[in-house]
């Protein structure tokens, strides 16, 4: 999964423009992503939101360009009305970084579209996140708390096989909790639904490879983040969201070539 981010203040990769954010994405699927997920609000720390209208400005343009263009698309915002208009625009799935939690609506409209959706472990919105990072067993608690999120999308008349887990790394969480998920991703695979993985350039990364000159900026954290793909690949993962998708492309190849049995093909949710 590829990240266009039709932004102007993401954390990495923000492109403002229809024209920049659609070249960005054509770039991507050049480079070998299957998916491309368009957004229109930053979900990085400390990150207010954006007003619904500006956030539909932003991205309906480049998702019908991309779609045109031939691309798989999704969308990734936690109100429904954006994902309502993106999936009329031709996107295919939804990527809620709340799990649904953050807008009511949400599971009712995926309910009705039938379309897939990411549901994400969240414990609140980007702006006072850090402040919620307290866990007595990380994994355990975000693999309980994605099981809650699935019955609550069944509850209001999702099917599970429309459903794709993502267990949130560096939302509300520390460090400490991002590597105790990577090592735990098998226990959360076990919850039987697909698992996306999102640690592209995050933080923890810019901590492990800081140097003489601090953390490391997070256009120089591609290679660490190329390994945890091959992790995640070996656990099983359906998907992982990246910003540079070329060496994750060829890390999920190696991966696939030394265990093809063990390691699932990327597949639309719902089939």
């Amino acid at each position: 999964m590829g990240v266009v981010n039709a932004t102007p203040d993401s954390f990495s990769d923000a492109y403002p423009t229809t024209a920049s954010a659609v070249a960005h994405g054509l770039q991507l699927l050049g480079e070998g992503a299957d998916l491309l997920d368009v957004g229109g609000e930053s979900t990085r720390p400390g990150a207010g939101r954006v007003d619904p209208d500006e956030e539909l400005r932003r991205v309906l343009p480049v998702v019908r360009e991309l779609v045109a263009a031939g691309a798989v698309v999704s969308v990734d915002t936690s109100r429904a009305s954006v994902a309502g208009a993106a999936l009329e625009a031709g996107a295919v799935l939804v990527n809620d970084v709340s799990g649904g939690l953050a807008d009511p609506a949400m599971l009712r409209l995926v309910a009705s579209a039938g379309c897939g959706v990411v549901l994400m472990h969240w414990r609140g919105p980007s702006a006072d996140m850090a402040s919620r990072a307290t866990y007595g067993d990380v994994v355990g608690e975000v693999r309980d708390a994605l099981r809650d999120r699935l019955a609550a999308a069944s509850a209001a008349g999702v099917d599970e096989h429309q459903v794709v887990l993502d267990p949130g790394l560096g939302f509300g969480k520390t460090p400490e909790h991002d590597w105790a998920l990577l090592r735990g991703l098998t226990e959360l695979t076990g919850l039987r639904r697909p698992l996306l993985v999102g640690a592209s350039r995050k933080s923890f990364l810019g901590s492990l490879l800081a140097g003489t000159q601090g953390v490391r900026p997070a256009a120089d954290r591609d290679a660490a983040t190329a390994a945890l793909t091959v992790v995640s690949a070996q656990a099983g993962a359906w998907a992982v969201r990246v910003h540079q998708v070329a060496a994750s492309a060829d890390a999920v190849r190696v991966v696939r070539a030394l265990a093809p049995a063990a390691v699932p093909q990327p597949a639309p949710v719902g089939a």
